[in-house]
């Protein structure tokens, strides 16, 4: 499998896809310090929401950017009223706590070939990279002994810092924490351990081309992550979808492992809970729904429609 521009395709997982960007690099790099603004006016954000219902099961689906700027309004209008509504929250994956995730990621993360980051990488990349990690506020040397995955990760979630993105503002970090106050369950389409998997049984050769690509890219980082910030908050997912699925489109096993797959499986598991009474508000990256593999159309197989909420 060739990866030719993945820092836009791993972007839009750590945006809107794999909810991994959450915990990923957090044992391991510190957060980015933002400078404040005080009394900042809220930016309204119409993202895009669906319903799947029978007689006495209700289903809502609501694309997600997992890591955000501060101040969207986003949780509030139809959203609010479905999440409010609803018994029960499902992620892809319950937020775990730094220390789970820590214990979770490390074996996947820890390259245990006793081969150096650097000595894997094209002798012709190899300044890149060290410069691109020195100029994002990391050591090269620092991650020597990781997987070439985690380390494009990394790239990617210390950029998304620099542009002023946070998982502590993403969709699922503000669902979370008003399903708690509300006591309504939380619980999760997948593990932490599976998402991680992902990335870490992909082949060595992917994994370095992941990385030196992710390096030759990252310039182009702020435009294309605002981009399609822009997109989620008009609630224009089809739009979302082409910005975020273009790259891996051209990469049909990443497409089939990251998407097709698991639009599947979460499709079996709605067709599955709509045989028992009750409303379940289900947050996933908004990738998964929108394009000709989303979740919505794998319901479709099932004689299940997804009807898009208008505000």
């Amino acid at each position: 499998m060739t990866i030719t521009r993945p820092l836009f395709a791993l972007t839009a997982l750590l945006l809107a896809g794999p909810a991994v960007a959450q915990t990923a690099t957090a044992p391991i790099t510190p957060p980015v310090a933002m400078p404040a603004t005080p009394h900042a006016a809220t930016i309204p954000a119409d993202p895009a929401l669906w319903v799947v219902k029978d007689k006495d099961t209700t289903v809502y689906l609501f694309g997600t950017v997992h890591a955000l700027k501060p101040h969207l309004g986003w949780f509030d209008s139809a959203v609010r009223k479905a999440f409010d509504s609803s018994g029960q929250l499902m992620l892809e994956i319950p937020l775990p706590d730094p220390a789970t995730a820590q214990r979770v990621m490390l074996p996947l993360a820890t390259d245990t070939s006793g081969v150096p980051l650097t000595q894997k990488l094209p002798a012709g990349d190899r300044a890149a990279y060290a410069a691109a990690m020195t100029r994002l506020g990391i050591p090269p040397a620092a991650l020597e002994k990781f997987e070439p995955w985690f380390v494009a990760v990394t790239l990617s979630q210390l950029a998304l810092q620099k542009a002023g993105f946070s998982a502590a503002d993403g969709a699922e970090a503000e669902l979370t924490a008003a399903a708690t106050a509300q006591r309504k369950p939380v619980a999760g389409l997948e593990t932490l351990q599976q998402q991680l998997g992902y990335f870490h049984n992909l082949s060595q050769a992917d994994q370095v081309a992941f990385l030196v690509s992710s390096v030759q890219d990252i310039d182009k980082f702020d435009g294309m992550i605002n981009a399609m910030l822009d997109r989620w908050k008009a609630g224009d997912a089809e739009g979302l979808s082409a910005l975020m699925n273009e790259d891996l489109t051209s990469q049909p096993n990443l497409y089939r492992v990251l998407l097709v797959e698991r639009n599947k499986r979460w499709a079996t598991w709605i067709a599955q809970r709509m045989k028992k009474p009750g409303t379940v508000f289900i947050a996933v990256g908004a990738g998964h729904l929108a394009g000709r593999d989303s979740v919505q159309t794998q319901l479709a197989k099932y004689r299940l429609k997804a009807v898009r909420i208008r505000y």
